[in-house]
């Protein structure tokens, strides 16, 4: 179970909410831009049987890091908490969140996650959605660069071997093939929102129409089974062409059902960061828009904004292949 968010910090329950899952006999994984998550908090979390920290960072540079944060002393905070996980003996992963303006520092943030004693590293590109939509435009880099950055990743997972897993994700607007939407719409998670809405993905909310159930009414093997926003988008009977006779409809499901509708408006469409896709050339051109604009953050009634890229708060559940 990822504790997630936007920021699960905020939550006043989160340590039972961690020691009741741990219970249930589900692995822990605290999600976290580590604003809000003191050490005492982080201590009663590994009381509660916490596993695993996650931890945002969005530069090796303190300064840029702080200014894409939206806050002076992000960095700092960040670093702090890695040094609280590694002291609780928690397994930590950094998650570096890539964009233009940081694209060309991955050995950095590696040296970085190296230094702070994290065990795995996720070259995380901004995927378009919620707010980095948003700022779309400020963020995109180039495919020159994205290109140098998975030949870098590619040298330092020969240069690391055995000292740090480094994943990475591509950018979907210069992907061939669109990814499944989290392993295809209802088949693999779920996310419990802060109200107990049930959604299939942490965007689901963005498509209009669709009936979410609440766990306060229903049981969780009702909603997965019976929802009719799980089944909207469950299999391959929903598909129009030219995924309805692909070859490849049952390795991506048509791509992002949000991402689909945010470019296009229909939910139903095939994502465009497909090639083969109707509305492909919408994505080249979007993908060519970089201009600089300053930042539009989130900010929720707090003294400090949240994290640009981050999501709306949620418990996510995932089934192990």
């Amino acid at each position: 179970m990822h504790l997630s968010g936007g920021e699960p910090g905020a939550r006043r329950d989160l340590v039972d909410i961690t020691a009741g899952a741990h219970a249930a006999g589900l692995y822990t994984n605290l999600i976290t831009s580590a604003v809000g998550i003191t050490d005492k908090t982080l201590g009663a979390l590994v009381e509660g049987g916490l596993d695993h920290v996650q931890i945002s960072i969005q530069d090796s540079d303190a300064q840029s890091a702080d200014h894409i944060a939206g806050y002076a002393g992000a960095f700092t905070r960040k670093r702090a908490l890695a040094a609280e996980v590694v002291r609780h003996n928690l397994l930590l992963t950094v998650n570096a969140v890539v964009h233009r303006a940081n694209i060309d520092r991955i050995a950095e943030m590696v040296d970085l996650a190296l230094a702070l004693g994290a065990s795995r590293i996720e070259i995380a590109h901004v995927q378009y959605y919620g707010w980095a939509l948003k700022n779309r435009a400020a963020l995109m880099p180039s495919r020159e660069q994205v290109e140098r950055a998975a030949a870098a990743v590619e040298e330092l997972r020969t240069r690391h071997h055995g000292r740090i897993v480094i994943d990475a994700v591509v950018p979907d607007y210069y992907a061939r093939y669109p990814k499944p939407c989290v392993g295809g719409w209802g088949r693999r998670s779920l996310n419990v929102t802060p109200a107990g809405k049930v959604l299939p993905c942490h965007a689901a909310e963005s498509i209009p129409n669709l009936e979410f159930w609440n766990v306060r009414e229903r049981s969780l093997p009702d909603i997965w089974a019976n929802s009719p926003a799980f089944n909207a988008f469950r299999g391959t009977a929903w598909m129009k062409e030219p995924c309805a006779s692909c070859p490849r409809r049952e390795l991506d499901f048509g791509g992002c059902r949000c991402q689909a509708f945010a470019l296009t408006g229909d939910a139903t469409a095939t994502d465009p960061v497909c090639h083969l896709a109707p509305h492909h050339a919408l994505v080249a051109e979007l993908a060519d828009v970089r201009t600089d604009p300053p930042y539009v953050y989130r900010r929720m009634g707090s003294r400090h904004p949240v994290d640009v890229f981050d999501g709306d708060g949620a418990l996510s559940i995932q089934r192990r292949s």
